[in-house]
């Protein structure tokens, strides 16, 4: 599941699955075995069985006694770490309280505020040129200014959080991403303890739970993870559908944006995390005549549940039934945040450049490969010049500069404001020889380069 040819059709791969039954054996990366849950009820049966499937990667036997190494691409995905995702019971409804308050506390109008002046700016960044990476130029980066903002993180932290982030997710030297990702966030905490914002870092610090610096940490690489690659693919794969699809194409010929449709049919049939849920069955559990070991990831297709043929078809236009968001405890804590904020991206994006076009055919687009995400490499258009309607603005537009990440979400009397994100000038059009993959883009993006 790691390489090219998965990564150009993994539906066949489900399908090979699915004929055997509703799990079958896989390998993540070069040694490293798991259970691909490809059933649609099977994957709600982990997914809402606690006492049976654990969270909790300690249980991973093949990383314990030395068969997948440490410095194995999936294993900063995959390892332990003390947050809500990889625990279980009290411990998983403590660590997750304190996300899910502190996410409560954002004002959905103030973020929808925030997310159409960063989607304007970077609009404005490429309008003159006629032709843009949707991917590098704008999907990517979007979600960045918005994590950013809510976090009340730096400007200067950022380069080493997307470099941290992007080198997991990409699997390329993940060991020195994971240490780079821990301590710019060390870093953060340690900010945050000293000068508390108007953002969600501190709200968690301030919250009942008490989370330690260690749990701060990765709680936040719990929220990054999850706000940043999936969403930027939600965006990406929701332009390309519109773009592409004669069904969504004809709407938006008619003056009608169908962004909303066009979300509920990514989510169910590309979903942007395809496969992750990782659980480990706390003892051996036959389940459709196959043995599941004790200690043996199990890994849920997200994708292929979606799509699994037992399921009636229908319209999935408003049809929340889907796991993309997963489901059962561990279910995402951010679902509305998250639709929201791309939602938005597509709408302001097609608004500002209502006649874009892709700049190769559909089938032409390359996927990343990864066992774990459906990401496109690029998003390649071309639309006629547009006017750049909002110069010399920054990340917050204008009515935000100056503003605290963050402000205007809830009540933290007597903060101080972190320093906004700076943006690089506006206009700045893509040029021939730019670099190339997720984090040369956008470390150079970060750079104004």
């Amino acid at each position: 599941m790691y390489g090219p040819e998965f990564a150009a059709d993994p539906a066949a791969v489900y399908r090979r699955l699915r004929a055997a039954g509703p799990t079958g054996p896989v390998e993540l990366a070069p040694g490293v075995r798991a259970t691909l849950v490809t059933g649609y009820d099977a994957a709600l049966h982990v997914l809402r069985s606690p006492e049976t499937f654990s969270k909790d990667p300690r249980r991973w036997r093949d990383l314990a006694d030395g068969t997948v190494p440490v410095d194995s691409p999936v294993v900063p995905m995959m390892m332990y770490r003390p947050n809500a995702l990889f625990t279980d019971g009290e411990e998983h409804r403590r660590l997750r309280g304190a996300i899910t308050d502190s996410l409560a506390l954002v004002e959905p109008n103030t973020l929808r505020g925030y997310v159409e002046r960063s989607a304007d700016t970077l609009v404005d960044r490429f309008a003159a040129a006629g032709r843009a990476d949707l991917l590098g130029a704008y999907a990517q980066v979007l979600p960045l200014l918005v994590f950013n903002h809510l976090f009340g993180c730096p400007a200067e932290l950022g380069t080493r959080l997307v470099e941290g982030m992007s080198g997991i997710f990409d699997g390329v030297d993940a060991e020195k991403a994971n240490a780079l990702l821990t301590s710019t966030l060390l870093d953060l905490v340690a900010l945050k303890r000293s000068r508390p914002g108007h953002d969600v870092t501190s709200w968690m610090m301030a919250h009942p739970a008490r989370l330690t610096d260690e749990e701060m940490i990765h709680s936040l690489v719990l929220l990054m993870g999850a706000g940043t690659e999936p969403e930027q693919n939600l965006i990406a794969n929701s332009l390309r559908l519109l773009l592409s699809d004669d069904r969504f194409a004809g709407s938006l010929s008619g003056g009608s944006l169908p962004v909303e449709d066009a979300l509920d049919e990514v989510l169910w049939a590309d979903p942007p995390m395809a496969n992750y849920a990782v659980h480990f069955p706390v003892r051996d559990v036959m389940y459709e005549g196959a043995v599941l070991r004790a200690g043996d990831p199990l890994v849920i297709s997200l994708a292929a549940a979606n799509t699994d043929p037992a399921l009636r078809a229908g319209r999935r236009a408003a049809n929340r039934a889907h796991l993309a968001w997963s489901a059962g405890p561990h279910n995402c804590p951010a679902q509305s945040p998250a639709r929201l904020i791309a939602a938005v991206a597509v709408e302001k994006l097609l608004d500002r450049l209502p006649d874009v076009e892709l700049a190769v055919r559909p089938e032409e687009l390359v996927w990343r490969p990864g066992p774990f995400h459906r990401a496109l490499a690029s998003l390649p258009v071309v639309f006629p010049p547009a006017p750049v309607t909002r110069p010399g603005t920054d990340g917050a537009g204008e009515a935000g500069a100056g503003r605290a990440p963050g402000a205007g979400f809830g009540p933290m009397p007597h903060a101080r404001p972190a320093p906004a994100p700076a943006a690089p000038a506006p206009g700045h059009a893509p040029v021939t020889g730019a670099p190339r993959g997720t984090w040369a883009r956008l470390r150079a993006w970060w750079r104004g380069e």
